[in-house]
């Protein structure tokens, strides 16, 4: 008998394998796929995913931080390369070698202090060198003032480059030529590395937007988040008829409904008032779950195959729905949040203003992930 919830994100491990299909079928001949997870998997959990990931052939990932490698790991990737994207502090570089992390190095310092370290443990560990070529973000310098100190990090012991890479600012625009700019930069690195004889075994500058709309940049691999879980990183017109889903659903119950007459002002700060003899449903879910306070007054769910707007501020815990066209609405009755359909991811991005990714990322750990395998997993 299931256990009553009173909020789930169902993860839908069918769609998560159809993505992955539907990425590695873009791909040349010999590109490799690296699956970024950072953020817990986009918010659908990284424990959860992995299994289905490995089990379609994945054998590269990405995340954000060391915690997220370590989880990772406990999670049954024994062998394959987590490469960390995001900075690491000098003080946490023992997480790398003990759960065998690849981190992004940008600077010799941090080389050395590493090179230092895997010797102690009689280790060479892998590292990927990360490229600045106009995020401007993190990285060294894409000129060739870059040559002499990425040489000197490919002649120690103990460090072993497994990768070079830059990471995109603009390539969800597809005539924008600051992302041809900054592949020619990398390339230009890249080709005054081999005169110097750094080998660099793997290439790689293709996020998702650049994987959908930049062919020419595979190199020798891509790393993707949002396409293998159904996030559109470009604009709609570039993602129809791509034919990725969105792999996350939410839904709540009814907890109360109530009848109020005109002119009653609802939840706080009195944003809303009602016009007409009004029916109100209660949902216990709130901004604490993820659910942006910037939904109120015009958020929307389902509740029996109807659409209800939100009324009112969006609370910690609760909100409140219209539900006065919708007959027979009682406690206990569905509400669906998120449906990958009229309630999708990029329908509520949209909404609020903001990318997808920031969507699924905010629904928090109160809300349980479910994971469910409902159709072909081949």
């Amino acid at each position: 008998m299931d256990t009553p919830m009173r909020t789930k994100a169902v993860v839908h491990l069918d769609r998560l394998a159809a993505n992955v299909r539907n990425v590695l079928a873009r791909l040349g001949p010999g590109v490799a796929l690296t699956a970024a997870l950072k953020g817990d998997a986009y918010g659908h959990g990284i424990a959860g995913v992995y299994p289905t990931l490995r089990r379609c052939g994945v054998t590269g990932y990405a995340v954000a931080y060391w915690q997220e490698g370590a989880e990772l790991r406990a999670a049954g990737a024994e062998s394959e390369p987590i490469h960390l994207l995001s900075p690491i502090m000098d003080q946490e570089l023992p997480r790398v070698i003990q759960y065998r992390l690849t981190p992004s190095i940008f600077s010799v310092e941090q080389a050395e202090k590493l090179d230092a370290l895997a010797a102690e443990a009689g280790v060479a560990v892998p590292v990927q060198i990360k490229i600045d070529t106009g995020m401007r973000r993190i990285g060294f310098p894409w000129d060739v003032s870059s040559v002499a100190p990425i040489a000197h990090i490919a002649g120690m012991e103990h460090i072993r480059i497994a990768g070079m890479f830059t990471h995109f600012a603009r390539a969800d625009e597809p005539d924008q030529p600051q992302t041809a700019r900054q592949l020619e930069r990398f390339n230009t690195l890249l080709a005054a590395l081999k005169e110097a004889g750094v080998d660099i075994p793997s290439a790689h500058v293709s996020n998702s937007p650049a994987i959908l709309l930049r062919p020419e940049a595979q190199l020798d691999a891509v790393r993707t988040g949002d396409l293998l879980f159904g996030l559109c990183p470009v604009e709609e017109s570039d993602w129809t008829g791509q034919g990725l889903q969105e792999v996350l659903t939410w839904e709540s119950y009814v907890a109360m409904v109530k009848t109020v007459p005109p002119g009653e002002e609802v939840s706080y700060g009195g944003t809303f008032t009602t016009k007409r003899e009004t029916v109100i449903a209660t949902v216990p879910v709130g901004f604490c779950d993820g659910y942006s306070r910037g939904l109120s007054n015009k958020g929307l769910v389902k509740i029996r195959g109807q659409l209800a707007p939100v009324i009112g501020r969006v609370c910690m815990d609760q909100f409140m729905a219209d539900v006065t066209d919708i007959p027979g609405v009682t406690a206990g009755d569905r509400v669906e949040l998120l449906n990958g359909e009229d309630l999708s991811v990029l329908w509520m991005a949209d909404l609020l203003d903001t990318n997808t990714d920031s969507i699924t990322c905010a629904i928090t750990k109160r809300v349980p992930r479910i994971y469910t395998e409902t159709g072909d997993m081949r």
